[in-house]
């Protein structure tokens, strides 16, 4: 049985922006590495490669959790047809109208509703 590729964004990130490997989030979920692979691949997570390494947006994580709402929000871009390059572009744009200044730092700050909202809003 093939296991299906992991679709992985174009980094798109600022250098500044802090990254973990899935061996770093698994230890930090308290999961399997193949549990964090499985999120790639479910749409739960979005993962870049840097130097040949998966890498995941260490902000996507509060503690031992995934931050509340990220996942809807990923589903909601997707049926949009965004690619996960641009679900990775959106989540860290600068939006000044929004709590936090980007759909990423609003769901981390429990403004998730709003965050979904203008992601569906964008669907159409």
């Amino acid at each position: 049985m093939r296991v299906s590729a992991i679709p992985l964004a174009d980094d798109v990130l600022g250098a500044d922006v802090a990254v973990l490997s899935a061996a770093e989030v698994a230890t930090r979920l308290n999961v399997a590495q193949n549990k964090v692979r499985q999120m790639l691949r479910d749409g739960q997570l979005i993962a870049v490669r840097r130097d040949g390494e998966l890498m995941i947006p260490e902000v996507f994580f509060r503690e031992d959790t995934v931050v509340k709402g990220l996942s809807g929000t990923i589903t909601v871009l997707s049926d949009a047809g965004f690619s996960r390059t641009e679900m990775l572009r959106w989540l860290f744009d600068e939006d000044d109208t929004l709590p936090g200044t980007t759909p990423i730092n609003a769901l981390r700050s429990n403004h998730g509703t709003e965050v979904k909202r203008r992601a569906q809003a964008m669907a159409f």
